[in-house]
């Protein structure tokens, strides 16, 4: 397994992401796949994948590619010649926790 693919995860539970993400060179063929992850799978690495904020403050930096999800296509299982229709262009963002804040 490559330095590369040891610094990026992907987590989804979905097959076709995996296979745009491979397709558009932004993971590697061995990059490790997780359904769910904890902040252990996670910490200090690279994630493709979307994340509650508590997750993606452990991460170095988190990726997404955005979806033009139309009301029918909500909440079913996509197939890759739609992610490649509806998929964005993949935007990364680091998350940082800034505790001891009230809100005021």
């Amino acid at each position: 397994m490559s330095r590369e693919s040891k610094s990026k995860v992907v987590v989804t539970r979905h097959p076709a992401l995996v296979h745009l993400l491979l397709e558009r060179g932004l993971v590697p063929a061995e990059v490790e796949v997780l359904e769910h992850a904890t902040e252990d799978q996670i910490r200090g690495k690279h994630v493709f994948g979307v994340l509650p904020l508590e997750l993606a403050a452990v991460c170095a930096k988190v990726t997404v590619i955005p979806l033009s999800l139309t009301p029918e296509l909500r909440g079913k299982e996509l197939d890759l010649e739609t992610l490649r229709r509806i998929a964005g262009e993949a935007r990364t963002f680091e998350v940082f926790e800034k505790t001891g804040t009230a809100l005021k």
